[in-house]
């Protein structure tokens, strides 16, 4: 039986790196601050994430685990027992399944540590927690990080994010797009995990149509790394329409930058999922990850480009296995016709 007081004083969140589940987050955070106003607020975070939600407003305090590498990594979790040394919470939400997020979670200086049921509580993490949210067949990110606040009697609705750009973020907005004279289609060509990507010479196509027949501007955004930036070098080598690319450090520039296109090309990563709170339009790209399990959330699933069917209309279950061979299924053609139902649908 779960035993939480009704409104707790403190409550601390764990969930460290990936932007996209982060982005999954903020509707708990929000639902936990409509029902709780008074609740101090912390999330463990590490530091690209943090960077996306530093400011967030249904947040009081971030602790930032700085993870590093090899023989230098316990230095990471003694310097977090530091920064958690006098604290104390009344709640810890474990919503991060991963061992070194389990490791954190049994450090926390909390009466009440609540987690995954035993069965999706992967890497031990059951072990980290005494209390358990009830079992449940594998679902939608968003709708598990939902069943915590089911259990603590809080309506999730309106699902809100928070995530738009700040006032000042607007001006940095304005500047960078007012150089286009048409509407603007942002690609994101490449993610952290490689078995996610579309091979570059499949965007040649698609920027072309983009360009050509929808008369749109392509924007490659994303972040710094080396596959990132060899991807939309390459397309851009290779596209009749050059690209403007648009890659970048900040994460906060990325939001902007999503905030304002029309429309979002993307495979399964983080960008994707921010366009989808920011209620733009995003093309999303699958075929190694479960559209059912990761794909954009209630709103957009129109728009994705189902290479994750191992046949059209294929019938698969909502579940966290990989395919290794979907994205090969994801065609620019396809890609394309999804492009022109989103003019029909959103009225781009």
């Amino acid at each position: 039986m779960i035993e939480i007081a009704t409104r707790p004083a403190s409550v601390a969140i764990t969930m460290l790196s990936a932007l996209g589940d982060a982005v999954h987050v903020l509707p708990v955070l929000n639902a936990l601050r409509r029902a709780w106003p008074d609740t101090k607020v912390t999330w463990i975070i590490q530091p690209v994430a943090y960077s996306l939600v530093r400011d967030h407003p249904a947040v009081d305090d971030f602790i930032i685990f700085r993870r590093r590498r090899g023989m230098d990594a316990w230095r990471s979790y003694a310097d977090l027992k530091s920064d958690l040394h006098g604290r104390r919470f009344d709640l810890a939400i474990a919503l991060q399944v991963y061992f070194k997020a389990g490791l954190i979670t049994a450090m926390m200086p909390a009466r009440n540590k609540l987690g995954f049921d035993r069965a999706r509580a992967r890497d031990l993490n059951w072990l980290f927690t005494n209390q358990k949210i009830p079992p449940r067949p594998v679902a939608h990110v968003q709708d598990a990080y939902f069943e915590f606040l089911e259990v603590l009697g809080i309506d999730p609705h309106p699902v809100e994010w928070k995530l738009g750009p700040t006032e000042a973020e607007r001006v940095a907005q304005r500047a960078f797009f007012e150089r286009f004279t048409r509407p603007v289609c942002a690609f994101v060509v490449a993610t952290s995990k490689r078995e996610k990507n579309w091979a570059p010479e499949n965007y040649v196509p698609v920027i072309d149509a983009v360009e050509r027949d929808f008369g749109m501007r392509a924007v490659i955004v994303g972040g710094p790394s080396a596959i990132e930036r060899e991807a939309a070098e390459q397309i851009a080598h290779h596209a009749t329409h050059k690209p403007v690319i648009a890659l970048g450090n900040d994460v906060r520039r990325l939001v902007w930058q999503l905030d304002g296109s029309a429309l979002v090309i993307s495979p399964d990563t983080g960008p994707l999922h921010v366009a989808r709170a920011l209620d733009v339009p995003v093309v999303g790209l699958y075929g190694y990850t479960n559209p059912k399990r990761y794909g954009p959330y209630r709103k957009f699933t129109d728009l994705v480009v189902d290479g994750y069917a191992r046949y059209p209309g294929e019938d698969y279950p909502l579940s966290m296995e990989h395919r290794l061979d979907g994205m090969s299924r994801v065609t620019p053609d396809a890609v394309i016709e999804r492009i022109a139902y989103a003019f029909r649908r959103y009225a781009l």
